[in-house]
C-alpha cells in the first residue's frame, strides 16, 4: 500500500521485527512484552493490520541487497510459480534463481526459504493482531478480525499449494512450543482453516477498498480455494463468483493496458501497492524482468518461453503487445525465443524504440502495484465452476469466458464457441493472466500439471523433472531449527 510506511510508526517496526533471528516463527519474550504494551487502542490495532500488508509487500532487493532472509514478500513469488510452470525461465543458468525453471530447487535454496519465511511473517503478524484485537473499538472488532484472518488465509493458501502439509499456527506460539511451531498438518486441515478464515471475510468485510482485504476479495479467494480442494466445491465457487459479478461493482477495463497502469481501477479486486523511487515502499522485480537493456541488479529473470509466445500469437489478441516484447535479432523471429515481460514495466517506461527501450528514471525502485485478484480471473473461475471439471455448452459459462475474450479483441458472435472445453479455458487463463503467478496453480487445479510440465521439461531438456517436483522442498533451515520435528517432502 502506498501509505503503509507512513502509518507504521517506529514502535510497530520494533514490534514486528523482534522475531528471533534463529527461530523465525518464535517471537522473543521481549517481543511479547512490546506487543502487550503497544496494543492499547483502535489505532494501534489498525496499525498492526497495516503491518501485515507490509509483510506481503516485502523488501526491495535494491534497498537491502543481501540474498538471505530479508523477507521479500511477493517480490520473489514469480520464481516459485511462473518459473515452475511452462510460462517463463531465467535467461542464465547461474545462481539459485535459475534452479526453479529447471526443477532442481534444493532445500537450501535461498529464494524458497525467503518465501516460506515471508508467508509465516504474514501469519505471525496476523496472529499477533488477533491476540489483541479486543483492544479496538467494539464496532471494529469483527471487521479487523476478518481482515487479519483473510490475510492469514492468503498466506496459508500459497504455502499449502507450494509445499503441501505445513505447520498450522492460529495463535502466537512461544519458543518452547516446538511441536506446534513445526509439526506439519495434513492438507485437508489447512484448507479447513483457510475456508473458515475466508468465510469470516465474506461475512464481515465491505468493498470500500481494493488495496485492502474486502468482501469481494474474500469471495474470490474462497472461490479459488473451493476449486482447488482435493474434492472441489464447484457449486460453492459458482455462487461466490456470481456474488461478485451480480452487483456490477467490478468490470473489465476497456483497454488491457489500463489494467496494469491505471492502478486500482475497477477491474482490480485486491492489489498490493508500491511507491516509485522510495526504497522502503518500492519493488525491484519489474526492472529485473528486463533483458535487452539491463535495468536492475540482475536482468533476464522472467524470460518468456517460446511455447507461451506461440499461444499469444494464436490467442492473445490485443493482450500480446501489452504482455511481452522482443528486441534485437529476437524480434525478427516468427516466434521469439527470449522475449521479455512488459506487463509490469517500471514507471515512466518507453519501449517504443525497439533499438533502445528505456525504463524510467528509477526502474529498480518501481511503483507498479502487484495485482493478486482481478475481475477477469473471477469471470474465468465462474466458467470453470460451471464446467465442474468437464466441457460445457452452458450459456452463462460461455458468456463469462467470452467477456474476457471480447476485451482481447475477439468477435462476440463469430468467435463464440458452442461448447467450451477445459483446454480452451486453461489456454485463455494462460494468455489473460500470464506473468501474474497463476499458471502453475492453474495446472495443478485442472489436474494436468504433471502431463503439461512433464512434456515441457522434456522439450526444454530439464532432465531433473519428476512428479515429486510439483512440491517444493521444505527449507533445510526450518528443519534444522525444528530439531527433527519438521519433515521433508519426498525428493
Amino acid at each position: 500500500m502506498k501509505y503503509i510506511k507512513f502509518l507504521i510508526i517506529a514502535i510497530t517496526g520494533l514490534l514486528f521485527n523482534s522475531c528471533d533471528s534463529d527461530e523465525f516463527l518464535n517471537p522473543l519474550p521481549d517481543s511479547a512484552i512490546v506487543a502487550e504494551s503497544y496494543f492499547q487502542s483502535d489505532a494501534d490495532v489498525l496499525t498492526g493490520i497495516i503491518g501485515i500488508y507490509d509483510a506481503i509487500q516485502g523488501v526491495n532487493e535494491n534497498a537491502e541487497s543481501s540474498t538471505a532472509r530479508f523477507n521479500r514478500g511477493v517480490q520473489l513469488e514469480y520464481l516459485l510459480t511462473e518459473h515452475r510452470s511452462d510460462n517463463t525461465r531465467s535467461k542464465t543458468l547461474e545462481g539459485s534463481r535459475a534452479d526453479f525453471h529447471r526443477y532442481i530447487v534444493d532445500p537450501e535454496n535461498i529464494q524458497s526459504e525467503d518465501y516460506w519465511q515471508s508467508m509465516y511473517e504474514i501469519i505471525f503478524r496476523a496472529n499477533n493482531v488477533l491476540k489483541y484485537v479486543d483492544k479496538s473499538d467494539a464496532a471494529n472488532v469483527n471487521k479487523y478480525t476478518a481482515e487479519a484472518k483473510f490475510l492469514r488465509a492468503y498466506a496459508y493458501f500459497n504455502l499449502v499449494r507450494l509445499y503441501g502439509p505445513v505447520p498450522l499456527l492460529t495463535t502466537v506460539a512461544g519458543p518452547e512450543e516446538k511441536e506446534l511451531l513445526f509439526t506439519r498438518v495434513e492438507v485437508e486441515k489447512v484448507y479447513e482453516q483457510i475456508i473458515a478464515d475466508l468465510q469470516e471475510g465474506v461475512s464481515y468485510l465491505d468493498n470500500k477498498n481494493n488495496s485492502r482485504a474486502s468482501q469481494a476479495a474474500a469471495q474470490g479467494l474462497l472461490a479459488k480455494v473451493y476449486l482447488t480442494l482435493p474434492t472441489p466445491n464447484y457449486a460453492g465457487a459458482k455462487e461466490l463468483c456470481e456474488a461478485i459479478i451480480a452487483p456490477g461493482t467490478f468490470a473489465l477495463q476497456n483497454d488491457f493496458h489500463d489494467v496494469f497502469y491505471n492502478e486500482l481501477n475497477n477491474e482490480v479486486i485486491f492489489a498490493i501497492q508500491y511507491l516509485s523511487v522510495n526504497p522502503e515502499q518500492s519493488q525491484g522485480f519489474s526492472s529485473e524482468f528486463t533483458s535487452y537493456n539491463r535495468q536492475g541488479r540482475q536482468d533476464g529473470l522472467n524470460i518468456v518461453n517460446p511455447n507461451l509466445a506461440e499461444d499469444f500469437i494464436a490467442e492473445g489478441g490485443n493482450r500480446t503487445a501489452i504482455s511481452y516484447a522482443a528486441y534485437g535479432a529476437d524480434a525478427e523471429l516468427p516466434v521469439p525465443e527470449n522475449a521479455e515481460v512488459v506487463k509490469f514495466l517500471p514507471d515512466g517506461s518507453d519501449i517504443s524504440d525497439p533499438n533502445l527501450p528505456t525504463y524510467g528514471e528509477s526502474p529498480s525502485y518501481a511503483g507498479n502495484d502487484w495485482i493478486i485478484l482481478r475481475y477477469a480471473d473471477v469471470l474465468l473461475m465462474h466458467a470453470e465452476a460451471i464446467m465442474a471439471g468437464g466441457n460445457t455448452s452452458d450459456a452463462s459459462a460461455i458468456d463469462s469466458y467470452m467477456e474476457v475474450r471480447v476485451r482481447a479483441g475477439f468477435d462476440a458472435v463469430a468467435d463464440r464457441p458452442t461448447v467450451l472445453t477445459t483446454d480452451a479455458l486453461l489456454l485463455e487463463r494462460r494468455v489473460e493472466l500470464a506473468f501474474e503467478n497463476h499458471r502453475f496453480f492453474d495446472l495443478l487445479r485442472f489436474g494436468v500439471a504433471h502431463e503439461v510440465l512433464g512434456a515441457h521439461a522434456e522439450e526444454m531438456g530439464y532432465t531433473s523433472y519428476n512428479i515429486r517436483r510439483l512440491l517444493l522442498p521444505i527449507p533445510s533451515r526450518e528443519i534444522n531449527l525444528s530439531e527433527g520435528i519438521l519433515t521433508q517432502n519426498p525428493q
